[in-house]
């Protein structure tokens, strides 16, 4: 019998380190002319990594739920692009020195939706699942849906492998926000400006085979976390 093909997951081998040693390069010289001169490294050892690495984790984000997208087309997908929007930033370096890879609810072009991300950097790499920054409708549901879901929300955000690995990120406001008990239990989580979770993954663990697997345990441990946002917007999961 021929060897059987193997599978995206199986073949994609890890971020290797000339993934890392082009973002450390861009680091230190983020301009447009390095850049240009170097873009073949940067299509080599970044783009084309990243999308394997897309494509390799379709089955574990399908296996978690069938609305999330896994796009690996290079511009418009879910590798998210590597030039910065600097109109309205202090900050004009035109590149972004690490990978971002997003998959999002399939409703997230029409509504603000919750989405799974990976951040791969030199400095830091994390796995994240929630929605960042949500508009105030959005926000509203989720907060309501917490007071009325008090005893479930305590049950996702405390399972034992969700909360050894994750931690709950963001912004929140100073006091309970308006029309809100400030006495109810999880008032901490009402606060909440953005509800997000993340999870450190080591650059080795994304450098090695196991990569797949290591994203897709964590996302795996984050569903019940995800399930309960994306309900809380009326959205199916």
């Amino acid at each position: 019998m021929p060897p059987k093909t193997p599978t995206p997951a199986q073949a994609f081998r890890g971020f290797s380190p000339p993934t890392f040693e082009f973002l450390d390069d861009l680091a230190a010289n983020n301009e447009r002319e390095w850049f240009n001169a170097n873009k073949a490294r940067y299509e080599q050892d970044v783009r084309d990594v990243a999308l394997a690495f897309v494509r390799a984790m379709g089955p574990a984000i399908s296996a978690l739920s069938k609305h999330f997208v896994i796009d690996d087309r290079k511009v418009g997908g879910s590798l998210m692009r590597v030039y910065r929007d600097t109109r309205f930033a202090r900050d004009k370096t035109p590149y972004k020195t690490n990978i971002g890879i997003q998959f999002r609810h399939e409703a997230g072009k029409d509504v603000h939706a919750p989405g799974f991300y990976v951040h791969i950097d030199p400095q830091e790499c994390f796995v994240a699942a929630g929605l960042w920054r949500p508009p105030a409708d959005a926000l509203a549901q989720i907060r309501q849906r917490i007071v009325e879901k008090t005893s479930a929300w305590r049950r996702v955000t405390n399972q034992p492998d969700f909360a050894r690995h994750f931690e709950l990120r963001g912004e929140s406001l100073r006091r309970a926000p308006r029309g809100f008990p400030a006495d109810h239990p999880c008032v901490d989580d009402l606060r909440r400006k953005d509800h997000i979770a993340v999870a450190t993954v080591t650059a080795g663990a994304l450098s090695s085979r196991k990569a797949v697997d290591t994203v897709g345990q964590r996302f795996g441990e984050a569903k019940a976390y995800m399930k309960f946002l994306t309900t809380a917007l009326d959205l199916p999961f």
